[in-house]
């Protein structure tokens, strides 16, 4: 289930949309929105275009297009595929009604009236029956499988922006590759060593057995 939904301008964090579950307004509602304010102003040009964050018993998805973050608190359980497909839903019609308006505004929710989309779109990548009918997304979402989750107080806590944070797991990522090839040629040097060991035992073994013996 998707829980909450905001959107908002990534060059100055400003929200410009948002939509709550009815029953999940309370104040615990209200601490994952105020992370996602705190997640807006990570931001910039240099964030990945799509990302999830373990926050709790739930997870933030987001989606960067043309300056503006779509993003989603959603349960657990809820697909991964299913949450990005709405996001991009999102984006296509929010472009499509506000896109030329975007960069003319300065007051937070300018385009709260969205909210009556975003209802819609939430019912149908929620409902059961209508996820069937979106069985396309397999296809057409493939990558989003590849996303690595991060927890959200990897973003938060540690001031840095985001993209700082995806750079370091590239980084790993790629020592972690060179560690692999290093340790496969040293395990290759390693057998060549002993092979070369052995066959030096064995000349000297013959040398002996044909000066001594013969």
């Amino acid at each position: 289930m998707v829980l909450m939904t905001m959107i908002a301008r990534v060059a100055d964090a400003l929200p410009l949309a948002a939509s709550m579950q009815e029953e999940q307004s309370g104040p615990s509602l209200l601490e994952y929105q105020t992370q996602a304010k705190q997640l807006f102003r990570k931001m910039n040009s240099d964030s990945p275009s799509k990302g999830s964050l373990e926050t709790g018993p739930y997870l933030f998805h987001y989606f960067l297009e043309r300056g503006i973050c779509y993003l989603a608190l959603c349960e657990s359980s809820f697909s991964k595929r299913s949450a990005f497909a709405y996001l991009e839903d999102l984006q296509l019609e929010f472009t499509s009604q506000y896109g030329h308006k975007v960069d003319t505004v300065s007051r937070p929710y300018s385009f709260i009236e969205f909210d009556n989309y975003i209802q819609k779109a939430k019912r149908t990548y929620t409902d059961s029956r209508s996820r069937r009918n979106l069985t396309q997304l397999d296809s057409e979402l493939k990558d989003v499988q590849r996303i690595m989750v991060q927890n959200i107080n990897d973003v938060l806590l540690r001031g840095e922006a985001l993209s700082a944070l995806d750079d370091k797991a590239s980084n790993l990522a790629t020592l972690s590759q060179k560690y692999k090839k290093d340790a496969h040629y040293l395990n290759v040097k390693s057998s060549y060593v002993k092979i070369a060991g052995i066959v030096v035992i064995i000349v000297l073994v013959l040398l002996f057995l044909r000066y001594w013996i013969f």
